[in-house]
């Protein structure tokens, strides 16, 4: 843990001068993630993400995720997209703060939950498959809902944002479709048509008959 303090505090010393060029003040550390570190700034007087690749890993995320933020630009399904570069081999990618819980500690209201299946059902539209959906940990519910880090989203895979989604939330046995479970009264007739209505979703791409079941509870 110390040793990740040092690093933290030399990542920081470096990334100052050279975010202040771009006019975006490094405010705090967030997290480590598994290819980037995380930041939180300041840019125009906004709050500001920033990730920077690590050091110790070869992979490049950080490029596709700009390039899918670029696709959604305007689109309020996510932050959008500041800049994106590298720095002497390194990525560095700045998009807009959204604020609000992680859904995994949250329990979402109805609103939240139609508004999970409607930008679920953009991105399958759009093409995108986020990839990570379901774990519950890329979705930020506030006073909208925002799908976040598309570092591992695709372009090529066949999207399944929706299905993965409505299966996170209610047909899956988590954390988070037992809280909602017990908070709506979801039935076992209520799943079955959940999983009618997503059986002919699959082939049909029209998303009413998903939000008529939704719209019940």
């Amino acid at each position: 843990m110390y040793m990740l303090q040092e690093i933290i505090k030399d990542e920081i010393r470096k990334l100052k001068p050279i975010l202040s060029n771009y006019g975006i003040k490094l405010e705090r550390f967030l997290a480590k993630g598994t290819t980037s570190y995380v930041f939180l700034g300041t840019f125009n007087e906004e709050k500001v993400i920033i990730k920077y690749q690590r050091p110790d890993t070869p992979r490049k995320t950080l490029e596709r995720e700009a390039h899918i933020l670029e696709i959604l630009r305007g689109r309020n399904i996510t932050g959008d997209l500041i800049f994106y570069t590298q720095i002497k081999g390194r990525e560095l990618l700045v998009r807009e703060y959204v604020d609000g819980e992680l859904l995994i500690n949250t329990l979402p209201k109805k609103e939240d939950i139609l508004k999970i299946a409607e930008k679920a059902y953009t991105l399958d539209i759009l093409g995108i498959d986020h990839g990570q959906i379901q774990g519950g940990k890329h979705i930020i519910v506030g006073n909208d809902v925002w799908i976040i880090d598309f570092e591992k989203a695709s372009t090529r895979r066949k999207p399944r944002n929706l299905t993965s989604a409505m299966a996170m939330l209610f047909l899956s046995n988590n954390v988070i479709s037992r809280r909602i479970s017990i908070k709506y009264g979801i039935t076992g007739d209520f799943k079955e048509m959940l999983r009618s209505a997503l059986r002919e979703y699959k082939v049909s791409k029209d998303i009413e008959k998903v939000m008529e079941v939704l719209s019940i509870l």
